[in-house]
């Protein structure tokens, strides 16, 4: 009997092997979000804190300035919070992807699975996360007594959160894999996530910027359509669909380049980690 050893190929995401692995994502994931909130008073609570928090000081500093100068349709608070639950996907799932293959390289020495396992159990522990905090997003639905269509809300939102989940992937990836060989990465990652807060319309609308070129350039941020789809989902608000176009096609390329990144070097990871 004769066996052909081939490279797989690169974009091949190999979805055979990860459910033939599947015990690991809960292995991998449990395993995360234990450490994440282990020996923390408040535990899981952090999870809705932060949102919480963070929604509470931009409207305190921001809310007015913004609601005086544009028509958001909604209340700050819960338009800030629409971006900031869904945007919080992206930063801890970005950096826990980012870092996850350095974070890991004892175990990627010693035994054989796939790869991509690691990265998308960082995405899978931010969205634990999310369903926390989606809990006082609901409350404030509630509590602003808004008038949502819930049919826009069973598909939009949903909609908005898989966008966020391929942005973060794809990102993470291609950042795992550079992140192992550089470990510049490490510290640039923190960073890039701060600057790409301000670059994203989580705390102001896009309709603040009058230039449309820098509208479009800020829509190749792929969390630009998930953040506006988030809204839509509670809101009549129309979307630009050329601009929500060009955000959703950013998170498709960068998806493709993470995946063929990844998997194109992830033979090394053992040697260089």
């Amino acid at each position: 009997m004769e066996y052909e050893i081939r490279p797989k190929e690169k974009l091949n995401l190999g979805i055979a092997e990860l459910w033939q692995y599947r015990e690991l994502f809960y292995f991998f994931t449990w395993r995360d979000i234990k450490v994440k909130y282990k020996q923390t008073v408040l535990g899981f609570l952090w999870a809705i804190l932060q949102p919480l928090i963070m929604t509470m000081l931009f409207s305190f500093s921001l809310g007015k300035i913004i609601s005086n100068n544009t028509q958001l349709n909604m209340p700050y608070p819960l338009f800030a919070l629409s971006g900031l639950i869904v945007w919080n996907i992206f930063s801890s799932g970005l950096s826990g992807a980012g870092n996850s293959m350095v974070t890991n390289s004892n175990i990627i020495k010693k035994i054989y699975f796939p790869r991509l396992i690691i990265p998308i159990s960082a995405v899978l522990v931010s969205l634990f996360d999310f369903i926390m905090a989606f809990i006082i997003f609901i409350g404030m639905l509630i509590y602003y007594q808004t008038d949502i269509h819930i049919l826009n809300f069973i598909i939009f939102f949903p909609l908005s959160i898989l966008i966020t989940c391929i942005s973060t992937f794809g990102l993470g990836c291609w950042l795992a894999a550079l992140n192992i060989k550089y470990r510049d990465f490490r510290y640039i990652i923190p960073f890039m996530i701060q600057g790409l807060l301000f670059l994203t319309p989580v705390i102001y609308p896009l309709s603040l910027i009058s230039n449309l070129k820098i509208k479009y350039l800020l829509a190749l941020n792929p969390m630009y359509s998930a953040v506006e789809l988030s809204r839509y989902a509670v809101t009549t608000k129309p979307l630009d669909s050329n601009l929500m176009l060009v955000s959703v096609l950013s998170a498709i390329l960068f998806f493709i380049i993470g995946v063929f990144y990844f998997r194109k070097t992830e033979a090394y990871f053992a040697d260089l980690a």
